[in-house]
């Protein structure tokens, strides 16, 4: 199935289906697990726009979720403008290469901006090699190196 034009829209409370389908993907990618209460409170939050969080939601012609983004807009120690964090971002299988991630990276750095954001930031894992074909096109790798504690 091709598609146009993706339709990219804040995240709705009646997309939780959709939602779901594709964090579940998004999850399974990762080979991680989250309970359904995190999953569903993560979904909340999302929706409501609390604690800086936000997501987006690509539509195919149908209007059915084909992709998500999900970011955060938080303070910086290193600029007086906040930055945007885009946290989780998943194309679904049959949607990819057909610009729906393009089109939510853009509507990610247009969102933050609108909430005064000075710019976006990612972290993806290294053999993600699909998406960082992308992700080389719309930005650039820094040298930093991620930690945990």
């Amino acid at each position: 199935m091709l598609w146009s034009m993706t339709d990219i829209r804040a995240l709705r409370e009646d997309d939780w289906d959709d939602w779901r389908a594709l964090w579940a993907g998004y999850l399974d990618f990762y080979r991680a697990e989250l309970s359904d209460d995190t999953s569903r409170a993560t979904f909340d939050r999302l929706c409501a726009g609390t604690e800086g969080l936000f997501g987006l939601l690509a539509l195919d012609d149908a209007g059915r979720g084909i992709g998500m983004a999900n970011c955060v807009v938080h303070a910086s120690t290193w600029s007086r403008q906040p930055k945007c964090y885009l946290e989780d971002l998943f194309v679904a299988p049959a949607a990819r290469g057909h610009d729906a991630g393009r089109a939510l990276l853009e509507a990610v750095r247009q969102a933050g901006s609108e909430r005064g954001a000075d710019g976006v930031y990612w972290h993806t894992q290294e053999y993600n090699g699909r998406a960082r074909s992308l992700y080389d096109q719309v930005g650039h790798p820094t040298s930093f190196v991620v930690y945990e504690m």
